[in-house]
């Protein structure tokens, strides 16, 4: 399978479903807080995704005042699109349309224009943007868009905003039209409310594995004995997601390390080669009570994929973990919306509380 960006969903409906009315003026459904939160996503991710018909439609600008502006990415089907629309000309980012076989040679547009094969391949358009660096995709739609990403199973998180009132027009654009999507039920992550109108993040297929298995392992932190340093739980599993060991900091010597604790119980296992460590905190890079780090025990065990909560704060060394592990070749995941579980286990610690200082 090729490799993609992690595809964060966007959209914003009313409770009826709906993305707009059929008036010519755009239909605003977000409250402002939600607008700012809008802004500060488009900030953390690498490159945002919209339709040809979101782009003639509403001329978005696609710009963040929170962060780098992300790469402005597009999907035409039928190359019909403005060279003086806002998606080409605000921002000092690179532009990429992508089109059939049939229209991509002959457009001519200020970006790159990309072949996305006859029909138009979505799984090629990802593995592209992966290619181009992208890891973090964000798309926001419109319907067409939506429908294509859920049908096709590649979204791995849907950030849903309903507002509190009804549509009702038949004409009008909906979150997603008629398909087949997956039928396997989404884990609900967070909701918030901003303002009037409620957040649903919602969180599909490894992501939503990688959210459940951590708060495993940040659980299993509670299990340390009284410590002086870090409380962290890990938990190994397979590449079908079977738990292989679980281990957590102090299990049968106070200088045991998490990591170190589930490596110990499976020696040189297969497996391993395939298989994904779930650690509350960040591996360590460095330590002074044994030899070897939490980091290169795992590099040695040939482990390909780590998932972490909460960045070691540099309380007792300088943590390098993460940018080891990527160095290596490991695929590092951070989530730190689940931090707050591990600093919740660590506040025997210096500066340490359950909200972050920042």
């Amino acid at each position: 399978m090729s490799k993609r960006p992690y595809v964060l969903a966007s959209a914003a409906m009313s409770l009826d479903g709906y993305l707009d009315d059929t008036s010519e003026d755009r239909l605003l459904l977000s409250s402002p807080e939600d607008f700012a939160r809008v802004d500060e996503v488009r900030g953390r991710v690498d490159a945002i995704l919209v339709g040809a018909n979101t782009i003639r439609a509403d001329n978005p600008r696609l710009r963040s005042r929170s962060g780098p502006d992300p790469v402005k990415v597009t999907i035409t089907a039928s190359g019909k699109l403005d060279a003086e629309a806002n998606f080409f000309t605000t921002g000092d980012v690179e532009k990429i349309v992508y089109a059939p076989s049939s229209v991509a040679h002959d457009l001519e547009l200020p970006a790159t224009v990309v072949d996305a094969g006859e029909p138009l391949d979505l799984h090629r358009v990802l593995a592209d943007l992966s290619e181009r660096g992208i890891e973090r995709l964000m798309v926001e739609g419109g319907s067409a868009i939506h429908t294509m990403f859920f049908t096709e199973q590649v979204v791995d998180e849907l950030q849903l905003v309903v507002a509190p009132f009804f549509v009702g027009e038949a004409g009008a654009p909906r979150f997603v039209g008629p398909g087949r999507f997956p039928q396997e039920r989404m884990l609900l992550a967070e909701t918030r409310q901003l303002g009037d109108v409620v957040l649903l993040r919602y969180l599909t297929g490894r992501a939503a594995t990688d959210f459940t298995r951590l708060q495993e392992a940040a659980e299993l932190a509670e299990q340390c004995p009284p410590s002086t340093t870090f409380r962290v739980g890990a938990i190994i599993t397979d590449a079908h997601d079977t738990v292989l060991a679980t281990g957590f900091s102090g299990e049968t010597d106070p200088h045991d390390h998490a990591e170190e604790a589930a490596l110990a119980k499976l020696g040189n296992d297969q497996r391993l080669a395939e298989s994904t460590i779930y650690s509350s905190l960040e591996p360590c890079s460095s330590r002074s009570s044994r030899p070897l780090s939490c980091t290169q025990h795992i590099l040695n065990a040939g482990i390909p994929r780590v998932v972490f909560a909460w960045r070691e704060p540099d309380l007792f060394v300088d943590a390098q973990g993460a940018e080891q592990l990527r160095a290596a070749g490991r695929e590092v995941v951070e989530l730190p919306e689940l931090a707050y579980l591990v600093r919740r286990a660590n506040g025997h610690l210096p500066g340490v509380s359950e909200e972050p200082t920042s």
